[in-house]
């Protein structure tokens, strides 16, 4: 039996609209690590929401909370689990409490877009940081202070985050090792009948090839460097030159493989871009059109509704990121 001043504590805060998988995957990985043989528990933990009410993840499911945000410990660990619509379910007390409880000194981190709380209460600033791919671009342009990681998981001093869902599991595995060693670690993960624990520079998503179905090396590198490009376009004649073919060789392959030209195909990924930007932030349509690369708002204007049949003006979500800056 662990002497109970040795069992680490966690202490969950819910906000409403939070990843359910995100959440289970990280609680599942130390309540299993309470039933190794060995005796344990090596783990304890409690569930806070701001009221102190059940809280409802995005997918409708309803978790019980033990208390409100109440004082910790100095030794707790908080962990913040968020998922849509983050910012208008942030508060300003709950910023305040996050603040004040990690100036004593705990470890502190976040599942999903619980990234985007931590920078509120300015607390990841110069950090290594990651979140959910989808909420990606919108936090990087949000926040150009954080060092935003395309990983499944950071960890940066006593700051962990992660990209949520399943990555939830390999950061929780991570820490399992170094608090009691990889023994533990690569039980749990047996347990899990997960049996190959990724890395914390793991890819979010699959490889452009693997997402596009393009198995043309050429073109692939052309998506690419579209993908990275898209505040400050390159015209095609830049992108044929920088993969070694000629700007008719670079037309074929995207009608062959693509169905659609470069010059289609690079509007639409900006067009996306900016789709995500006007549904998870509070930028304005013309700061949105300068970010995608768009040199008039007229034109930026008109592409949009044709292709998401909607004015730009009139776009938003529930998924809205809607501060920048601290609280």
């Amino acid at each position: 039996m662990t002497p109970r001043d040795a069992i680490k504590p966690y202490a969950f805060v819910l906000i409403p609209g939070f990843s359910q998988l995100g959440f289970a995957c990280a609680l599942e990985a130390l309540s299993l690590a309470n039933r190794h043989p060995s005796g344990g528990p090596y783990y304890r933990w409690r569930v806070l929401s701001e009221t102190g009410a059940p809280v409802t993840a995005y997918n409708g499911v309803t978790t019980a909370a033990d208390s409100t945000l109440t004082a910790l410990d100095r030794n707790e660990t908080i962990v913040i689990c968020a998922g849509e619509d983050v910012g208008r379910n942030t508060s300003k007390p709950l910023v305040n409490w996050l603040r004040r409880e990690v100036r004593k000194g705990m470890d502190f981190g976040a599942l999903s877009s619980g990234t985007y709380v931590l920078a509120l209460a300015g607390l990841v600033a110069g950090k290594r940081v990651t979140t959910h791919w989808e909420y990606r671009a919108a936090l990087t342009e949000i926040l150009p202070d954080v060092i935003m990681e395309d990983a499944i998981f950071s960890i940066d001093g006593r700051v962990f985050t992660t990209a949520g869902g399943a990555a939830s599991m390999d950061m929780m595995l991570e820490r399992i090792k170094a608090d009691h060693g990889t023994e533990l670690a690569t039980w749990v993960a047996d347990q899990m009948v997960y049996t190959d624990p990724r890395l914390p520079d793991h890819a979010q998503r699959a490889t452009l090839q693997s997402r596009t179905q393009v198995r043309n090396g050429k073109l692939a590198m052309a998506m690419q460097i579209m993908e990275n490009n898209i505040e400050d376009p390159l015209t095609p004649d830049e992108i044929s030159d920088a993969i070694g073919l000629s700007t008719r060789q670079l037309e074929r392959l995207f009608a062959k493989y693509v169905g659609v030209s470069p010059k289609r195909y690079y509007l639409r990924l900006r067009l996306e871009k900016a789709r995500d930007l006007l549904r998870q932030t509070d930028f304005s349509v013309t700061e949105v059109c300068v970010a995608c690369g768009f040199k008039s708002l007229s034109h930026f204007s008109k592409s949009y509704r044709a292709a998401y049949g909607i004015s730009p003006g009139l776009e938003g979500g529930d998924a809205r990121l809607v501060w920048r800056g601290s609280i």
